[in-house]
């Protein structure tokens, strides 16, 4: 029960009892295990990859003692104590009574279980291929054994160079903004009506993709097109790692089709434009009031007499930047101005956010992309059915786009940025 490998454990039974007759039961019960080898190394590994061609145990052995070195497992196990301590906490009659400190604690503990549980994997496989290695010397001249053991170090070797690679990602520099709701702007830009309609498309896009995230969105601020669309419009979004994802839809989207307006059948292009701002608070955005230009209107529209005849709307003016809010969507003026303080917030967290972002890539020479306004991000063709991402290189069906399954993009956005970072470890590695 101690063991962590059965096969391990009666091998080294039967190279202790050396006097013991191999009886025909015994015989039976080893081949029975042997059989079952790949069975029950498949259950336990926690990552599932192909065995090595390679026939050579020393060498790759080396290896992988060099992979993860001192200061990297002196910090998972620092990681792995803070996690414990975490775990403990939870069971604390103080902690249990203050709802916000139990869910920070269980918050800042769900942030490094996956590291720890991926740590405590590898060093379970690590006692495994210690003991493989030790039946390997014990088995003298048992070429049988030699070679069951041989089997063992060449299972147990690849999956711990994948949990390696998996540690590494794991320990790369992490967004701060990653786990914060966000304020989801789409603009309309070139292209007259054809670009509102094409602002109104995004919106439905990312209303069904939002909606399989199991994220909630509310419409803040709109202004509708003439002839369909949007010419602006605000969400608010809100769930689990909601910026981690959306992020990568910030920037300039193009399409090319034949608008609904159009006589002649004549291919235009238009654009919009996507601004992912992360939510923040006045500890994240100091304003100074003396900064605020605030004024009050009638919203008009539909809503009754409060709505018509009260001044409830907001118009905040933000005389620094020259970022102007008008918000009408609430009922009192009261709400409307907090709903533009709040939005007028997250504009100015996102502006300095995209500078320290732009810096960030510029130093590492990123090729995944700004991530900023300007930068052209996809293409939609609708004569050729095609959506393609300019960061990544690839085409999509423009349906699977259409249906809100942008999720693909995004795993690929997440895969380039984690390769580059690890580039970037290794080459400042190699730099030391």
């Amino acid at each position: 029960q101690n063991y962590p490998n059965p096969i391990l454990f009666i091998s080294r039974l039967i190279i202790q009892t050396t006097t013991m007759t191999m009886t025909p039961y015994l015989l039976a019960l080893l081949s029975l295990i042997v059989s079952s080898q790949a069975f029950l190394t498949t259950q336990s590994a926690f990552v599932h990859v192909a065995s090595p061609t390679s026939s050579s145990s020393s060498s790759s052995s080396s290896a992988l003692s060099m992979a993860i070195d001192e200061s990297m497992m002196s910090r998972l196990d620092n990681i792995r104590r803070s996690f414990m301590a975490l775990t403990e906490r939870l069971g604390d009659p103080d902690v249990i009574a203050d709802s916000n400190l139990l869910m920070k604690v269980m918050k800042d503990r769900s942030e490094s279980e996956q590291v720890v549980n991926t740590y405590e994997e590898y060093k379970r496989l690590e006692e495994e291929l210690e003991g493989a290695r030790e039946l390997f010397q014990d088995a003298g001249d048992d070429a049988d054994l030699r070679e069951m053991a041989r089997e063992e170090i060449k299972s147990i070797e690849p999956q711990m160079e994948a949990l390696e690679e998996q540690i590494k990602v794991l320990l790369l520099p992490k967004d701060p903004n990653d786990d914060r709701n966000i304020m989801l702007e789409i603009r309309a830009g070139t292209g007259g009506s054809e670009a509102n309609i094409f602002a109104g498309d995004l919106l439905d896009v990312y209303r069904k993709y939002i909606t399989t995230q199991g994220w909630q969105a509310t419409i803040i601020d709109e202004s509708s097109g003439d002839d369909g669309g949007f010419k602006n419009v605000v969400l608010e979004v809100k769930g689990d790692m909601v910026y981690s994802r959306m992020k990568w839809e910030a920037g300039v989207h193009r399409v090319q089709r034949v608008p609904a307006t159009e006589s002649q059948g004549r291919v235009h292009t238009s654009t919009a434009t996507v601004a992912i701002m992360p939510e923040c608070d006045e500890v994240d955005v100091n304003i100074d009031p003396k900064d605020l230009e605030i004024s009050t209107m009638r919203s008009g529209g539909a809503g009754g007499q409060n709505v018509n005849k009260v001044e409830t709307a907001v118009d905040l003016l933000h005389k620094p930047t020259g970022i102007r809010i008008k918000c009408t969507q609430e009922r009192s003026q009261l709400k409307n101005k907090e709903l533009a303080m709040k939005m007028l917030m997250s504009k100015l967290y996102d502006i300095e956010n995209e500078k320290r972002e732009m810096e960030e890539r510029a130093r590492r020479g990123s090729q995944v992309g700004s991530g900023g306004r300007s930068e052209k991000i996809r293409t939609y063709n609708w004569k050729d059915s095609r959506c393609s991402d300019h960061r990544l290189g690839q085409n999509y069906p423009l349906a699977q786009f259409l249906g809100g399954e942008i999720a693909p993009m995004h795993d690929e956005m997440i895969a380039k940025d984690q390769e580059e970072k690890l580039k970037q470890l290794s080459e400042e590695q190699a730099a030391v």
